[in-house]
């Protein structure tokens, strides 16, 4: 006990003690969400130390609320959450991948088996698996024209594992039709273009896609229109407020008069500017029936807000940045910072802008746009937690859409690609390997069956029957994956099963190196001094 020697307050599990501590933490965890797996799994509630309350079955939300003290538990949690950041789903999978591959090892272990062997074997299977998931992909020509159909079903088959089926094929429709209005040819899709806003209103099954913006707030006037058809839309950047000088300055004036004309020379800068914007809205309203609105980023006061409504223009101040960025995309025109050289080409275009008053909060609805390239999803629900349970769920839709776009392949979903796997690596891949490093193989095979295991079980099924009737079928050649209603084998392809390409090849990368690095730990010691950089 050397470290004793040097720190007799060190706390230290030894070789078995460390390696089961490790073992059953991952199982610990795999524990945990294995019930949140696929369209049938259950939903947990997490209650936090004020009383509010967490509906959810998202993996990723649940490791990031959840307060887990285990050291071994954080780090697989992390490696859950970091798979989450890069490709927005596969958390729940990534957890109890790691867990199983855990839990076959300790088989061996348990036999006498050194865990390095183990990692060898988990070092083939992983290259095999990548390499089988190359030639196992399906994939999709996207070009100018996405083939909606299979987006739909990617979207589909991510939102029916978060939410109840009528909505998530409700939703379906609205995360595709959002990412095709963001996409542009030949640039990445940059997903902020897609605002998410959310009203505590009417019920989760009134969400709707709108081609264009809602912005949460409305007009400052209590004489402006609060419904305009046929705008034309300045987006501004422009101070339409009297502002201080910077520097301290005295005035003195000897009568009345001479204050007014100071006062009139302070607006006059400001009124100016307006009178401006006025002059635009004469010009390109004349004679029709079109109306103006201005959204501006900085402030309107009052008087400024009073000569606006007289010309009968619509001003909304103080609009959020990233949405300036998105109204240019939304409704054409261009953002201007000075009033100077207005003309008719800065002018974007609505077919319809109205304010919708929910109790105390405004919204201002921009909608009947020509080629958006920005739009807006609108989540209600009749309260919080169910908007939040819609919000995860979209935000993973949307991640799932642009992933198949991008990798332009899909894979086959319902547990197919896992069982494929687990014959390839058994059938033809352990032959080739040598020595006890064949173990590790087996290992991490039937650590690939714990996906379509779980769906078997959360759907209530008997799991041995299910895994043999899939590796049935796979043996005979047929590639299917689990009925869920039935627990009968069925063709993935036929019923428009498809997870993410990239989303697989990240857990398959991720799980075995993360079980190999705890199952190479030998001595957990906790010798007392804090390990972080100091500050």
């Amino acid at each position: 006990m050397s470290i004793r020697v040097l720190n007799p307050n060190a706390e230290v599990l030894n070789k078995s003690a460390a390696l089961h501590m490790n073992i059953n933490a991952a199982k610990g965890l795999q524990d945990v969400l294995k019930s949140n797996l696929g369209p049938k799994g259950t939903i947990k509630m997490l209650v936090g130390g004020a009383g509010d309350i967490k509906l959810t079955k998202d993996g990723n939300t649940l490791l990031k609320e959840m307060q887990i003290q285990n050291p071994t538990a954080i780090m697989i949690a992390r490696t859950a959450v970091a798979q989450d950041d890069i490709s927005g789903d596969g958390t729940t999978s990534t957890v109890i991948f790691i867990g199983e591959l855990m839990k076959q090892s300790e088989r061996y272990i348990d036999e006498g088996m050194h865990p390095r062997v183990l990692v060898d074997g988990f070092e083939i299977a992983k290259r095999a698996t990548l390499q089988f998931l190359e030639k196992f992909k399906t994939p999709v020509v996207m070009g100018n024209e996405p083939d909606k159909e299979i987006l739909k079903m990617v979207a589909r088959t991510t939102l029916r594992t978060k939410l109840y089926e009528a909505l998530a094929d409700q939703l379906t429709d609205i995360v595709v039709n959002s990412i095709l209005c963001i996409r542009k040819p030949d640039e990445p899709i940059d997903l902020f273009m897609v605002e998410i806003m959310h009203m505590r209103h009417k019920f989760d099954v009134d969400t709707r896609l709108i081609e264009g913006l809602v912005l949460d707030h409305g007009s400052r006037h209590p004489d402006m229109k609060r419904r305009a058809e046929n705008c034309y839309i300045l987006t501004c950047n422009v101070s339409l407020e009297y502002e201080k000088s910077e520097i301290n300055a005295g005035f003195f004036y000897s009568n009345a008069e001479q204050r007014e004309a100071m006062i009139a020379a302070e607006r006059r800068a400001v009124d100016e500017r307006v009178k401006k914007i006025i002059e635009l809205k004469n010009k390109v309203c004349a004679g029709t029936d079109s109306n103006f609105v201005v959204i501006n980023q900085k402030g309107i006061d009052p008087p400024s807000l009073h000569l606006l409504q007289q010309a009968g223009i619509v001003a909304l101040r103080r609009a959020k940045r990233r949405n300036m960025e998105r109204l240019v995309l939304a409704c054409g025109g261009e953002a201007v910072n000075s009033v100077d050289d207005l003309t008719p080409d800065c002018l974007g275009w609505a077919g319809l802008v109205y304010e919708h008053v929910l109790g105390e909060d405004k919204y201002t609805f921009v909608e009947n746009v020509k080629n958006p390239h920005s739009c807006t999803i609108l989540i209600k629900g009749p309260n919080d937690h169910t908007i939040a349970q819609i919000k995860d769920a979209v935000r993973d839709g949307l991640r799932a859409v642009k992933n198949t776009i991008e990798d332009e392949a899909v894979v086959l979903g319902a547990g197919a690609f896992e069982v494929a796997a687990r014959q390839y690596l058994i059938n033809e891949v352990k032959k080739t390997v040598h020595g006890r490093a064949q173990l590790g193989v087996e290992a991490f095979a039937d650590a690939l069956l714990v996906v379509p295991k779980t769906l078997a079980e959360n759907s209530g099924l008997d799991t041995q029957d299910v895994i043999i009737g899939l590796t049935g079928e796979h043996d005979r050649g047929n590639v299917v994956g689990l009925n869920h209603q039935t627990g009968e084998p069925m063709d993935p392809q036929m019923e428009g099963i498809f997870d993410n390409y990239s989303v697989k090849r990240q857990i398959i990368n991720s799980g075995p190196v993360i079980a190999s690095q705890l199952l190479l730990v030998d001595e957990v010691i906790r010798a007392g001094r804090n390990m972080r950089k100091p500050t």
